[in-house]
This record gives structure tokens, C-alpha cells and sequence, in this order.
């Protein structure tokens, strides 16, 4: 009973909250639904773009990994720092100053409509086959567990809990989609994301303290010092799920496409009232992402030690654990800002496919003379609609491996030919469209034929188990390919006229000046962290 009352109560209070904050936001323009009118400040930039992040993929996926891998998967959260800086240094000054609300967007005025087009249709593909479907199901795993809807309810079928599950976190999603633009998820996310951090914290805390008995915290983390020494190395060894050679291969490909040009995620940047604050929220975020191994690493391998030889799976480790240690009293918290976490994601990627769905393709191509208001209206007609086959599908992939793991390779088919492409067309003027369309092409075949098709037609065996090849090299390749094939129709074929940069924003684009300071700093404490954990 404690359980339900104090989810009840934070759920209530993020929601009331939230609404009393954004209750006389615009939200029926373009700008105002998809870019919360560019008035978000650094707080709630750093606020949402972690709890976009932070949802029931990483909490459960993550430590599943940790669970199966050990430590060396702490590189999804600690390289992805250097990504961020690289986004505040490099990548978002420019996007602000196109002026643009989505990615394709900006690719449309580097090369053209054709371009902008397939982008488009590969991002919206991606999440709504991919992405939006794994948050649903990660995040009713971690709620069965948490929660132990099965007992609660009753339900003795596993696929049938895990469907109804699916079902209410969706709808409540859409809800929040539909009703609110960019800002209201924003202050959300912000709110769960303080919720989120505290009670990630305490997993950790009270699973060391589990595990430490009488010695407390200290001698938790003394027994898996001594116990599982080869489980907190920073560096995977070759074979493992993230071999440190990768780091500077697909995994580094894999980090700066999410933090610098995945939709689902930098929209929020897209909405900074100026170049400064979207640059000291993209950084704050750095900051905190640096403390990701502590809660979501740490409690994986708490569970490896827990539960070795039992039958716990990967992606069950994380809930279980939670439901073992945390005091009943604080389960109904957690499972609540673990819900919040859910939404924010699932609203995330709701929110950019329904951008890129009514502004990259309606008013691109269906409606070019729709007004803005006609605009959101299908925006918000189209929501429902991806929520609901997302709902229908999340519960098929219960019969995936490891969902991290899983969701890495398939979200570099489309990560790797869309981040060569913008790259290139930030980095050399010359290259022309048809090269940019060119390489977007053969990056999807290389990699849906080695990820996809390969293991399709050999009875499961995937291409890297096959070859010994890691799929993160093969990401590395994929991408030095897609930049040369632009660098020689650069060279071969050039543009008519070097591509200009033209100014397209409202807001003040005057950079932070303790941009420089805290890059290298943050980058410092990533050669730390590394350096302490190598074995």
C-alpha cells in the first residue's frame, strides 16, 4: 500500500506542478509546440536532455549490460561527455544560427530537398519502428519488476502483464504529447530528472549497503573490489560487449551522432532563448553524465555478484534489485520518477516524430500552403497514431538479447550516414547534394546488409560473432567510406559556389564565455575516470 500511495503522490505533484509552470504556454504555432517559442534556459535544458536520455533503456539497459559486461560499459556515459562539448563548441552554434526546428531541416539548406527528404524519412522510420518501441518496453519491464504488477494484479502470463503494462504507459504518454508543446515536456522532464537522480543515488546506496551487511557502503564496495576485480576494469577486453579499441571507433561515432544530431534529443537545444544558455545546459549535462556509472553501471554489477547462477536475465537484473533493496516506503518514488523517465522519452521521440513527420514531410510535401495551426493538428493527429502501433509492437521484442546491446547496432544504420553527411556538410563547402544522397544510400545498405541481412540468412549468426569483426570497427569503416565517396565528388564534382552559413535566428547568439574553461575541465575528468578504473 505504501508503494501505490507514494507513487500516486509524486506523480501527481510532477503533473500539477508542471501545469501550473506551463498552463498560459503557447503551444498552437510551430515555434511554440516543437520549440517551446525558444525560451528555454539552461535548467531545463540540461533538465530535459538528461531525462531524455535517462529513461528505462539506460536504467534497464545499461545495468543489464553492467550485469553481463561489467564496467567497461560505462564508456556509453562517460564518452558521451566529450560528445557534448563537442555539440556546444562546434555543432550547435551553427544549427542555432540556421534558425532551423529539425535536422533534415539543416540539411535541406546545405544541399537540398532531395537530401532533406530522405533524412527525414529515415529518422521517422527509425523511431517509429526502433526507438519509440524500446522505450515503451524497457520501460514496462522495469515497472513489472519494480512494482511487481504480476502480484499485484494477478496476472500469471508474463507476455500479458507486459502487454496491458505497454499499453498504460502509452496512453498516458500520448496524453502528455498531445496536450503539451516542447516547454511543458521540458519543465517535466526537468522535475523527474531531480526525482530520477536522487532515487538512481539511493539504488546504489542501499544496494552497497545490501551487499556490505553490517559494514555498511564502504565494506559493499570492498567485497566487489575483492570478489569481482575484473568486473570494475574501465577498458573492455576484445570479444566483450564495448572492447576499448571501439571507443575510438563506432562508439565514439555512435555518442557524437545521439548528443550532436539525433533529433529526438538535441530539439531541446533548438529552443534555448540564446547561443549561451543552450551552451551552459548542453554542458551541465556533460557534468552530470559524468556521475551515469554511479547509478547506472554500479547496481549492474551489485546484481551480477546478488544473483550469479540464478535465473535472472539481463534486462530483468535492474528491477529485481530495486525491488530487493529499496525500503517499501520509497518503491512507489522510485517506480514514479521512473514513469516520469518513461514519458520524458517517449514524449521526446513523440514530439520529434511528429515534427519531423508534419513540418519535414506534410508541410513539405503533402500540404506545402497548411497553416501553422493546421500544421499542429495533424503534428498531434500523427502522435497518435505512432503511440499507438508503438504499443502494439513494444511487447515483440521481448524476445531480443541483451536491449542495449541491441538498441546500439540498430540505431547505427541510420546514426552513421546521417552524421557523415552532416559532418561533411559543416566541415567542406564544396561537397555537392548528389554526393550527400549518395553516401546516405550506400551507408544504409553496408549496414542493413552486415546488421540486418547477414545474420538473417545465416541462421542467426551475426557478422561479428562470424568474422570476429567488431560491429563498431565496421561502424568506423562505414563512416570513413561515407566521408571519402563526399571528399573526392568534392574534389571531382564540386559545388558551383562554396556553401555560406546565412544567419536565420531570433535570439542572441553571443557565446558563453566559461565555454573554453569548462570544456577542458570536463574533458580532464574523463582521462581521469578512465585512468582510475584501468586495470
Amino acid at each position: 500500500m505504501l508503494t501505490v500511495i507514494s507513487f500516486i503522490l509524486f506523480t501527481a505533484f510532477a503533473a500539477i506542478l508542471t501545469w501550473r509552470i506551463t498552463r498560459k504556454d503557447e503551444n498552437s504555432s510551430s515555434e511554440g509546440f516543437f520549440l517551446g517559442g525558444r525560451s528555454l534556459t539552461f535548467p531545463i535544458i540540461a533538465g530535459s536532455l538528461l531525462l531524455t536520455n535517462l529513461s528505462t533503456e539506460q536504467m534497464v539497459g545499461l545495468n543489464g549490460s553492467a550485469f553481463k559486461n561489467g564496467f567497461s560499459v560505462m564508456a556509453w556515459e562517460v564518452v558521451s561527455v566529450i560528445a557534448l562539448v563537442l555539440m556546444a563548441v562546434f555543432f550547435l552554434p551553427k544549427f542555432l544560427r540556421a534558425g532551423i526546428t529539425t535536422v533534415p531541416q539543416f540539411l535541406e539548406k546545405r544541399f537540398d530537398k532531395g537530401t532533406q527528404t530522405l533524412a527525414n524519412t529515415i529518422f521517422l522510420a527509425a523511431y517509429a519502428l526502433l526507438l519509440i518501441p524500446i522505450i515503451l518496453y524497457s520501460g514496462a519491464k522495469g515497472l513489472i519488476n519494480i512494482m511487481d504488477l504480476k502480484t499485484m494484479t494477478a496476472i500469471e502470463s508474463d507476455y500479458l502483464i507486459l502487454q496491458i503494462t505497454c499499453v498504460g504507459i502509452g496512453i498516458a504518454g500520448m496524453v502528455y504529447a498531445r496536450l503539451g508543446g516542447l516547454r511543458t515536456l521540458a519543465v517535466l522532464d526537468t522535475i523527474n530528472g531531480i526525482g530520477l537522480l536522487v532515487g538512481g543515488f539511493m539504488i546504489a546506496w542501499f544496494a552497497l549497503r545490501h551487499l556490505g551487511g553490517d559494514g555498511g557502503v564502504s565494506s559493499g564496495w570492498q567485497t566487489l573490489r575483492e570478489v569481482h576485480p575484473e568486473r570494475l576494469d574501465s577498458t573492455g577486453e576484445s570479444g566483450s560487449e564495448v572492447p576499448f579499441a571501439t571507443l575510438f571507433t563506432g562508439v565514439a561515432l555512435l555518442n557524437l551522432f545521439y548528443w550532436c544530431t539525433n533529433q529526438q534529443i538535441i530539439q531541446r537545444t533548438f529552443g534555448a532563448s540564446s547561443l549561451a544558455e543552450g551552451q551552459k545546459g548542453v554542458l551541465l549535462t556533460a557534468g552530470l553524465k559524468l556521475l551515469g556509472p554511479v547509478y547506472l553501471v554500479l547496481p549492474g554489477i551489485i546484481a551480477y555478484h546478488l544473483y550469479f547462477g540464478q535465473d535472472v536475465n539481463n534486462d530483468d537484473a535492474y528491477g529485481k534489485l530495486v525491488a530487493d533493496v529499496l525500503p517499501p516506503h520509497l518503491t512507489g518514488f522510485f517506480a514514479a520518477v521512473m514513469v516520469g523517465a518513461i514519458l520524458s522519452s517517449f514524449n521526446a521521440a513523440l514530439n520529434s516524430t511528429s515534427a519531423l513527420f508534419s513540418i519535414g514531410l506534410y508541410k513539405h510535401k503533402i500540404n506545402p500552403v497548411a497553416s501553422d495551426e493546421k500544421t499542429v493538428k495533424t503534428a498531434k493527429l500523427f502522435v497518435t497514431v505512432i503511440a499507438i502501433a508503438a504499443m502494439l509492437g513494444a511487447p515483440l521484442l521481448s524476445k531480443t538479447g541483451s536491449l542495449f546491446s541491441y538498441l546500439q547496432t540498430m540505431n547505427a544504420i541510420y546514426f552513421i550516414p546521417i552524421f557523415a553527411v552532416v559532418v561533411m556538410g559543416m566541415l567542406n563547402r564544396r561537397v555537392p547534394s548528389k554526393a550527400a544522397l549518395a553516401s546516405m544510400v550506400v551507408g544504409l545498405v553496408i549496414l542493413i546488409s552486415t546488421l540486418i541481412i547477414y545474420p538473417a540468412i545465416n541462421e542467426g549468426e551475426s557478422f561479428e560473432k562470424v568474422t570476429g569483426f567488431s560491429n563498431f570497427h565496421l561502424m568506423g569503416i562505414t563512416f570513413a567510406i561515407l566521408v571519402g565517396i563526399m571528399f573526392i565528388a568534392s574534389l571531382l564534382a564540386p559545388r558551383a559556389e562554396a556553401w555560406t552559413m546565412k544567419t536565420n535566428t531570433p535570439i542572441d547568439m553571443t557565446p558563453w564565455k566559461g565555454v573554453p574553461i569548462a570544456s577542458g575541465v570536463l574533458i580532464t575528468l574523463v582521462l581521469i575516470i578512465y585512468i582510475s578504473f584501468h586495470r
